[in-house]
């Protein structure tokens, strides 16, 4: 093969990436906005005969999603809830990467993994990396945004602690195995979630059920979200300090991570509440075992 139709075929590799790429940033930039969201969760099957399906889990809200960082292979998703009488609750964040150089794993308990990624297993590719309402880790995954047949989707498996909504409520399983799917539309945009609630006991992984969420994200006005936007307005160099904080106890130096699940009687959110401005390393790192 001549040198010269290398050189074409290798030109015409590149612009498909760089097509690809535009297209993956402008399907994650989109998210952003005010929404109003459902959530809806059931489950849906078992092993075991004699389980009882709980109840299904339905709700929605008002929800503005700020971009708090886009560096073109890095952007940072945070999303704010507006709930009843206009109480303002900042909620999860998303984080997507280009090509992520480390990767994120969930263990079990408030244990993680972070290593170092191989290049060509991730070339093309996005991680989600999700974090709780007080900016600790929740879980990651890596996946292919796919531009196909007028869809445009992203999806990918992970393991992750147990969700919000049950992690009060149940003693039964330990993990969830969940595959997300988030898939932009013209109104809004879709988080679907085939999850495995899982039991361990030892080397053994029990599978308890199986559930199927549903969150649906439609946007709005945004003038509907102004009180979010402003508690962000108000906040957001706080907020910035703590991600920043967490940033640099979450790598593949550091290896594994352990939380306390309170400290002084109080989980971290609580400590975050009154934004402390001068304590924000202290808190976090009392928080790291």
């Amino acid at each position: 093969m001549s040198r010269c139709l290398l050189t074409l075929i290798s030109f015409a590799i590149s612009l498909n990436f760089s097509a690809q790429s535009t297209m993956d940033m402008q399907s994650i930039r989109s998210m952003c906005g005010c929404h109003e969201v459902s959530f809806d969760f059931a489950e849906t099957f078992s092993p075991d005969t004699s389980y009882e399906f709980h109840e299904n889990y339905s709700a929605s809200a008002l929800e503005w999603v700020e971009m708090v960082h886009d560096s073109g292979d890095l952007m940072q998703l945070q999303h704010i809830l507006v709930v009843g009488g206009g109480q303002i609750v900042k909620h999860w964040r998303q984080d997507w990467t280009y090509e992520p150089q480390e990767s994120m794993t969930y263990i079990q308990g408030r244990n993680w993994l972070f290593e170092e990624n191989q290049p060509m297993d991730v070339a093309g590719r996005w991680s989600q990396s999700v974090f709780q309402v007080d900016d600790s880790p929740r879980y990651s995954a890596i996946g292919t945004w796919i531009h196909a047949d007028g869809k445009h989707y992203w999806e990918a498996e992970s393991r992750t602690p147990l969700p919000r909504r049950e992690y009060t409520k149940r003693s039964d399983y330990d993990v969830m195995d969940r595959l997300n799917r988030q898939e932009i539309h013209a109104t809004g945009w879709t988080h679907e979630q085939d999850n495995k609630k899982v039991r361990l006991d030892g080397d053994n992984e029990i599978l308890i059920a199986e559930e199927k969420g549903r969150n649906i994200y439609t946007r709005v006005e945004d003038e509907k979200c102004q009180a979010a936007r402003d508690y962000w307005n108000e906040h957001h160099m706080f907020w910035n300090a703590v991600r920043a904080e967490w940033e640099t106890h979450l790598t593949a130096e550091r290896g594994h991570i352990e939380l306390n699940g309170k400290v002084e009687g109080k989980p971290l959110y609580v400590h975050l509440m009154s934004h402390p401005t001068d304590d924000v390393s202290r808190i976090v790192q009392s928080f790291i075992k």
